[in-house]
């Protein structure tokens, strides 16, 4: 788990990025805005099967004892990540597991350090090339210990560790009828139903 707080290279400087994003959040209500890499990103509401793929993750890391007021961590949806990228680069996971006292890393617009998060989770949608690329860079420049993705195009699921500069060292990948297991360093001994996942975040018709 990381413990050194994120580099702000310029902090104190205007952020005109980050005033045009939270423009856009304020108009675009339900869209995800974000800043990787210097650049501005939108996107779209999610589709219900996303939103039931997230349920479904969910559930195992609820059961498992996360999040139930006397573990050490947090699940979390949609909570802001500062990143180390860029001045004003930040995002959004589709679900996080943090500390505890994750509101004691506030930064600045409403993200938080990145040595307060365990995990991250993205579960794709049409930017599914973001997930997949620019966030794996960006995650494992922020040190965070795991990124999961739930692929929804290919019907898979992602589970990165080991974070280097230019990405994960480490990178397995399940298909349905697996378990993908999760390090214990979230906080509990967990694995995910990659069939039920898929299942889940798949067209209903």
């Amino acid at each position: 788990m990381p413990t050194a707080a994120v580099d702000r290279p310029g902090a104190d400087e205007p952020k005109p990025l980050i005033e045009a994003a939270n423009r856009l959040t304020d108009r675009l209500p339900g869209y995800r805005v974000e800043i990787i890499d210097g650049m501005l990103t939108v996107a779209p509401l999610r589709d219900g099967p996303h939103a039931d793929a997230l349920t479904t993750v969910m559930l195992p890391l609820l059961a498992a004892g996360l999040s139930d007021g006397d573990s050490e961590v947090e699940v979390l949806q949609g909570i802001g990540l500062w990143l180390p990228g860029g001045p004003e680069d930040y995002a959004v996971p589709d679900l996080s597991i943090v500390d505890a006292d994750f509101d004691d890393h506030l930064i600045e617009n409403n993200c938080y350090d990145p040595a307060c998060f365990r995990l991250v989770l993205e579960v794709t949608s049409e930017n599914h090339r973001t997930d997949l690329r620019h966030k794996v860079t960006a995650y494992a420049q922020a040190k965070i210990p795991v990124y999961v993705i739930v692929d929804r195009k290919h019907g898979r699921v992602h589970v990165l560790t080991e974070p280097l500069p230019a990405g994960y060292d480490r990178h397995e990948v399940y298909a349905p009828g697996q378990q993908a297991p999760l390090p214990a360093s979230i906080g509990a001994e967990v694995s995910l139903d990659v069939d039920e996942i898929v299942r889940a975040g798949s067209p209903k018709r």
